[in-house]
């Protein structure tokens, strides 16, 4: 069996796309092969700046032979019929077989697909995924058709067994396969001729290029950390930075240098950001002082005076950046010092934040009513959280914000404390848009919990008020993010919070038309968020659905506590089991009525029990209901499930011995209203019709 390498050499492919390029690629030919009748043992897939790789191992050398029996029509079927499944199978009539059927004889067509070697296989899949390869944006070149990320100078493709390399025949606009790459464009730019995947990483390698993008980011992760560790210092992590710079070279080259005292007084965040974002550095943090001190960047090759040419050119332009966030932060400062931080953010009035919602201004007096709300509910003062709601957003008039858009919140901060506020203010000035993601801390202190809601609730009731919801996959104002950080905030820090009442303050703010309604349909959104979060937590959908159906159903923490308990309820095999009898109970009951056209819900009288299991059910509802009434009003959930567990026995041991439609009117009567005791002492819990199975 061969194995399979191929080699597509470019122009510098941009990092943020390499990785999903080496997956497609190595997705689209091993499909494409499997679905020509081949099969392999393992594929990877690598990625440089200037090449995509991928290694079949284990490939079979030709496609089968297949024959395939088709059946046709009758022989004396109409002319029609037979001319066309000739024209189905591709044969002349001569070809076809007529056989003895039940109903007479019948043609048969045997249709013979002879197989083939893998080079052909593998050429028309390779030009057909060049071809169709799905770049986020390409480009073309020179006078030929083809479009690619960047300019392709070369194809390696090769199939190698125990007789040697055979290049797979190939030819795309004029670039032929072949079976050469070449090194480093600086330190070894020459043409390596491979005859396999052992000789190409190989060559690679002595070629300066780390062929795996995996093996380059843990090149310059070690080495970045022993740079640092040897001035007592460490690395700040960043593992998106550090995969975009992996993507960056080829031979990645370590180097640290040390940031200008004149910088050092600078936010941490600031210097950060401003080297991330315009160098690609990593930022170095000196423990003793807390400060980021150095910083480390990557060259793509080797130097003789050991990249101190490299770093020296860094550092300059390192110095003209961070001479510029030095300039926007001072300027910010003079401006908080002179004007007051809600003197800063004076001007967000003329700065339109929706068309039909108004300004930035507006909306934050929007969140500072709000936010005047919902403080009482999450222990936080009213006067506080206005004033934090207040000057919240002033950073957004920054220089430093306008610069580095990314620092809103964290800027807002160093500016409140800056103008003498508190540092419950100064906090929610930087805490209020989280959660963001999922990953993100959620705040705790009550000032920025009471921003954070006001914000998301205003900007999901505001936008609810002019029907601008979420479709689909679309969501361009991230309302989903919204509502989930809404939920994430109230579970988190568990409060009890209704929030329809919120949704009613919040849409009365915005000047919606028909509350009602949008106010079902909002919460109604925060159920749908709040069922995906809670199935990422492993609790199934019609547990929650069960749940969802009880009043009290915008009280999130307490759908949650009931949820959990439910879940953990029916894990037990007393659970599973119950639900079947609750069931069973649900499904005679409701024909009963059905076909009585009366419904049976009040009256079981033990005096009509006849079997001990009867009596013994009457006695085991009674106790349920005495534990389970007491045990919801102060949610205490896990004994309410204890309570129907021990329903369980005797629910079964009923039906066993008990004939609930008797010919005796009296005694049917009886045992239809016992059911009914059954389903609302179970519907006292949750919504047992909602659950599945």
């Amino acid at each position: 069996m061969p194995d399979l390498l191929i080699e597509l050499f470019s122009e510098e492919i941009p990092a943020r796309m390499q990785a999903k390029a080496r997956e497609d690629l190595k997705k689209l030919i091993t499909d494409g092969v499997v679905e020509a009748g081949l099969t392999y043992a393992s594929a990877g897939a690598f990625s440089t700046p200037r090449r995509l790789t991928l290694t079949v191992e284990g490939l079979t050398a030709n496609s089968p032979t297949l024959r395939e029996e088709r059946k046709g029509p009758r022989t004396d079927a109409p002319e029609k019929a037979i001319e066309g499944f000739l024209r189905s199978t591709g044969l002349s009539m001569d070809q076809l077989e007529a056989r003895d059927d039940k109903k007479g004889q019948v043609y048969f067509a045997v249709i013979e697909k002879p197989g083939r070697p893998a080079t052909e296989i593998v050429a028309e899949v390779l030009e057909k995924t060049i071809r169709n390869f799905p770049w986020p944006k390409s480009m073309r070149w020179g006078e030929g058709s083809l479009r690619w990320v960047r300019p392709l100078h070369s194809i390696l493709a090769i199939l190698t067994d125990e007789a040697g390399a055979t290049v797979v025949p190939l030819d795309v606009d004029g670039i032929k396969a072949g079976d050469t790459t070449r090194g480093h464009r600086f330190m070894a730019p020459d043409v390596l001729q491979v005859s396999g995947y052992e000789s190409y990483a190989k060559q690679l390698k002595a070629a300066k290029v780390m062929l795996d993008p995996n093996e380059r980011a843990e090149a310059i992760d070690h080495d970045a950390a022993q740079m640092a560790f040897a001035k007592g210092w460490e690395v700040v992590p960043d593992k998106g930075l550090l995969a975009e710079v992996s993507g960056l070279v080829e031979w990645p080259v370590t180097l640290m240098g040390e940031i200008d005292g004149e910088f050092l007084d600078l936010p941490p965040e600031v210097l950060q950001t401003s080297m991330k974002e315009h160098q690609k550095f990593f930022s170095v943090k000196n423990p003793k002082t807390a400060r980021i001190e150095g910083f480390v960047t990557v060259a793509n090759r080797e130097t003789a005076d050991h990249g101190a040419t490299i770093l020296a050119g860094n550092q300059k332009v390192l110095s003209a950046r961070l001479s510029d966030a030095k300039f926007f932060w001072e300027n910010d400062l003079r401006t908080v010092q002179a004007h007051g931080l809600e003197g800063m953010g004076a001007g967000l009035d003329a700065v339109t934040f929706h068309n039909k919602l108004g300004s930035q201004g507006d909306r934050i007096r929007r969140i500072e009513n709000l936010a005047r709300e919902i403080a009482p509910l999450v222990g936080a003062k009213p006067d506080l959280a206005a004033e934090a709601a207040r000057v919240a957003k002033s950073d957004l008039r920054s220089e430093m914000v306008y610069e580095f858009p990314e620092l809103q919140g964290v800027m807002g901060r160093y500016y409140a404390q800056k103008a003498g506020l508190s540092d419950a203010v100064a906090d929610a000035c930087r805490d209020h848009y989280a959660p963001l993601g999922p990953s993100d801390a959620v705040p705790s202190e009550p000032v920025s919990v009471a921003v954070a809601l006001a914000d998301k609730i205003d900007t999901l009731t505001g936008f609810w008020a002019i029907d601008e919801k979420p479709t689909g996959s679309k969501d361009p104002f991230a309302l989903r993010r919204a509502a989930l950080g809404v939920i994430r905030l109230v579970l988190a820090n568990e409060l009890r919070i209704e929030v329809s009442k919120t949704i009613r303050v919040g849409l009365a703010l915005n000047a919606a038309v028909d509350t009602v309604t949008t106010r079902d349909d909002l919460l109604s959104f925060f159920h749908d968020r709040l069922k995906v979060h809670l199935r990422d937590a492993g609790i199934r959908h019609d547990v929650i659905d069960a749940v969802l159906a009880m009043p009290g159903s915008d009280d999130l923490t307490l759908v949650v506590k009931r949820a959990e308990a439910l879940s953990d309820f029916f894990k037990t095999d007393d659970g599973e089991n119950l639900i079947q009898g609750f069931k069973r109970a649900n499904n005679i009951l409701t024909q009963a009525e059905e076909k009585d056209g009366v419904e049976y819900s009040f009256g079981a009288d033990p005096k009509f029990a006849e079997t001990d299991e009867e009596k013994a059910l009457f006695a085991a509802l009674d106790a349920a209901e005495a534990k389970i009434a007491p045990a919801m009003a102060d949610e205490d959930f896990a004994a309410a499930m204890s309570a129907m567990a021990d329903l369980r026995a005797p629910i079964d041991a009923f039906f066993e011995a008990v004939q609930i439609n008797a010919d005796n009117p009296i005694l049917r009567r009886n045992r239809l209203n016992l059911l009914s005791r059954i389903r609302q002492i179970c519907l006292d819990v949750a919504d047992l019709t909602k659950i599945e199975g």
